[in-house]
């Protein structure tokens, strides 16, 4: 995977079923369960995990709320596309609200980043525009990846540098009241190991400096899950998870390969046990983006993702 951001996009094209990804079967226990909650976790969907339906942006909302889940991390455009149709930042919040959900965060690829001068400023506007709209809908999170420092090709950007850019973009959260969290990327050479991406939040010295965390990119990025345990609590507020299979290298594994939690070989019990944090509940986001599950009727998989992630964080 050279990009990312491209790979995100064009994640529906990606033939042939996941290897290792068992073919879904509602366990028994999700609708019971759907309503009990861990205080230690909440949990969210991403709406990568049902964005191969193309359902839009308010059947995504209700299919989520359908399966028992209280939050979510919608993607910008799927939102912007319901904007273009129609529809209204209002009616949207009106939705949200009588749906009884959260929007924890929200996906996006502007380009802060990067070292292109014209690039950057037009991610910065595009970036400020996103963040008022979210804060209409009640918005609390905006990811900021790597996005166009990420191709196999980019180069090493500086961290300190990184820093800079972070900051001025902390600073246009305090204004929409949406905080940027510092997304990590396994295939990018920037912000690919949780050293670098602790480093800029660290760094930035700022009081909304947060961390986005996520157990695939631990493993395509080729951190130790054991580094975990150096990541201050107050640096995570939301955790993205999903599992992946035996047998692929982290040079090899791409966005596709992803799985349900505790269907594969990933440490993620000792990853929850890590970030766990006594003075506030950490967001659990399922977060995959698999081919196979594609195919497979929304709620069914929604349903399924939310069961697994409780199964997998009960008792830790």
């Amino acid at each position: 995977m050279t990009d990312l951001l491209l790979n995100r996009r064009q994640v529906l094209k990606t033939l042939g079923l996941t290897a290792g990804a068992s073919l879904l079967k509602l366990p028994a226990s999700a609708k019971e369960t759907s309503k009990q909650t861990n205080s230690s976790f909440k949990y969210a969907l991403n709406m990568s995990t049902i964005r191969g339906q193309k359902l839009g942006f308010v059947k995504e909302l209700e299919v989520a709320s359908k399966a028992g889940f209280g939050s979510v991390e919608i993607w910008i455009d799927s939102f912007q596309t319901y904007l273009k149709e129609g529809g209204t930042v209002k009616e949207a919040k009106r939705i949200i609200d009588d749906l009884g959900l959260e929007i924890e965060n929200a996906i996006g690829f502007a380009r802060w980043i990067v070292d292109d001068e014209a690039m950057r400023t037009a991610g910065l506007k595009q970036l400020q525009g996103e963040m008022e709209q979210l804060a209409g809908i009640g918005c609390k999170r905006v990811a900021a990846p790597p996005s166009g420092a990420n191709g196999a090709n980019a180069a090493l950007l500086d961290l300190n540098v990184i820093t800079e850019r972070y900051i001025k973009i902390l600073e246009m959260g305090e204004q929409t009241g949406v905080k940027p969290v510092l997304e990590m990327w396994g295939a990018s050479p920037n912000l690919k190991k949780i050293s670098q991406v602790l480093y800029v939040v660290t760094e930035s010295g700022h009081k909304d400096a947060r961390a986005l965390l996520d157990i695939f990119h631990i493993y395509k990025g080729g951190s130790s899950f054991d580094s975990l345990a150096f990541v201050g609590k107050p640096a995570i507020d939301i955790f993205h998870v999903n599992d992946y299979p035996s047998g692929i290298l982290p040079a090899k594994i791409s966005e596709p390969d992803r799985i349900y939690t505790g269907d594969g070989i990933a440490p993620i019990r000792q990853a929850l046990q890590a970030i766990k944090d006594p003075g506030k509940q950490i967001i659990l986001s399922l977060e995959v983006f698999n081919q196979s599950y594609y195919q497979q009727d929304a709620l069914l998989v929604a349903q399924t993702g939310l069961a697994k992630m409780k199964a997998i964080a009960e008792g830790v």
